[in-house]
């Protein structure tokens, strides 16, 4: 999978998860079945997992109790 620049200029960037954790773009994948594009990011407290979860899931707007915020917020 060739990198478009804004994702290699991702990569390496910390973001607050909208319930408070902090996490850091690792790369990007695609899903061997539906090419559906993925971000894979590791959490940087506790065990540090790796964890994937849909592009368009990982950068969109959400709202929770009546306010509207990104599910991710670049630092």
């Amino acid at each position: 999978m060739k990198m478009t620049e804004e994702q290699e200029s991702l990569i390496g960037r910390e973001f607050r998860h909208f319930k408070g954790n902090i996490y850091r773009i690792e790369g990007f994948a695609k899903d061997s079945e539906t090419l559906e594009e993925m971000v894979v990011y590791r959490a940087l407290y506790g065990e540090q997992g790796l964890w994937v979860r849909p592009a368009k899931m990982f950068f969109e707007t959400i709202e929770r109790d009546g306010k509207t915020m990104k599910r991710f917020e670049p630092l």
